[in-house]
């Protein structure tokens, strides 16, 4: 069982390169009721391109994404708001119906991402694995695709989850602390204590 939302601040860096992210999750209310906010700056490089960017997250209490909003340090901005049942429209209100069925967001260079679908759907090792539709957004276009994700709970205790590529080109196992927050990607990212 995760920890009750409280502030907290988390950081991580990259494994193998230069890097570092800086998350600040609070709760807060916003016009669609209760929820979380995190905002986070990162800096790194990814392909050989070095990145600066900022994103603020607004999640409702459930942690389903209901809005946000990434932006580089030259000026590169995507902003995306959901009705939380999988319907996604750009900053401008217009319809973004390549998007639909998605609920969960995962930006490109953040292990905070992961923690939306853990905490959101909340498994155990008896619920088996969860196939999701993510909304993805890679740093180097800012074009957003849908990306098939699975999740699996390992640990009785909530703090061991398999993450797999709807492809399988790619699985990790990513141990969390009390409140859902990667603490070692392997290979990408661990965090900074």
């Amino acid at each position: 069982m995760f920890r009750a939302l409280g502030p907290l601040t988390v950081r991580w860096t990259p494994w193998e390169a230069e890097g570092l992210e800086h998350l600040t999750q609070t709760p807060e209310t916003f016009d669609f009721g209760a929820g979380i906010r995190a905002e986070s700056v990162l800096i790194g490089d990814r392909g050989g391109s070095p990145y600066g960017v900022h994103y603020c997250i607004a999640c409702d209490a459930g942690w389903t994404v209901r809005r946000f909003r990434v932006e580089t340090t030259d000026g590169r901005c995507l902003a995306l708001a959901s009705d939380g049942a999988g319907r996604w429209q750009d900053e401008n209100g217009v319809s973004r119906p390549d998007l639909d069925g998605c609920i969960d967001i995962d930006l490109a260079g953040s292990p905070f991402t992961n923690t939306l679908p853990i905490r959101r759907l909340n498994l155990t090792p008896s619920d088996g694995t969860a196939r999701l539709s993510m909304v993805y957004i890679p740093f180097d276009t800012f074009a957003a695709f849908v990306d098939g994700q699975r999740y699996t709970c390992l640990d009785p205790g909530q703090r061991l989850y398999r993450y797999e590529a709807e492809d399988r080109s790619f699985v990790a196992e990513l141990p969390v602390d009390e409140d859902g927050l990667v603490v070692d990607y392997p290979g990408l990212f661990r965090r900074v204590r």
